[in-house]
């Protein structure tokens, strides 16, 4: 099943979701495979280590340190890996509200990690992005 590349049609059919979990992201020694009981949701492999994206309980009980937490909005629309501007209007949207957007895209959808604090703000921006794409 193919995903959606054009950018209007991904913004006016896309249903943000926010996930009630907690989110944290860690960078820590070692390989993936070390760190698979903790169940990360995403990671990543740089030159200074492993980031692990994981639930802040997973975390906590592994003793890893970590600054902030996050909430995961997910852009619920099937968007192409070969589309081209979801990720920008929506991360322009929310650095014009003052938010972060930490941004994960997948086969199926693109997620964003925001502050667990302005979660709800994001949210409330995403749709009043989706209404001004839906009233143009």
């Amino acid at each position: 099943m193919s995903g959606v590349v054009d950018l209007s049609q991904l913004i006016r059919q896309m249903s943000p979701e926010l996930d009630p979990e907690t989110y944290v992201f860690c960078c820590v020694p070692g390989a993936a495979a070390e760190y698979a009981d903790l169940e990360p949701v995403g990671t990543f492999i740089e030159a200074e280590g492993l980031t692990l994206i994981l639930t802040a309980a997973a975390a906590t009980r592994a003793q890893l340190p970590f600054e902030g937490t996050y909430q995961r909005i997910t852009l619920t629309v099937h968007s192409s890996l070969e589309a081209v501007g979801l990720t920008a209007v929506v991360a322009t949207a929310l650095a014009e509200a003052g938010i972060s957007a930490n941004v994960v895209a997948a086969y199926y959808h693109d997620h964003v990690f925001v502050q667990s604090q302005l979660s709800q703000q994001a949210i409330s921006t995403l749709h009043t992005l989706i209404e001004k794409h839906n009233n143009s």
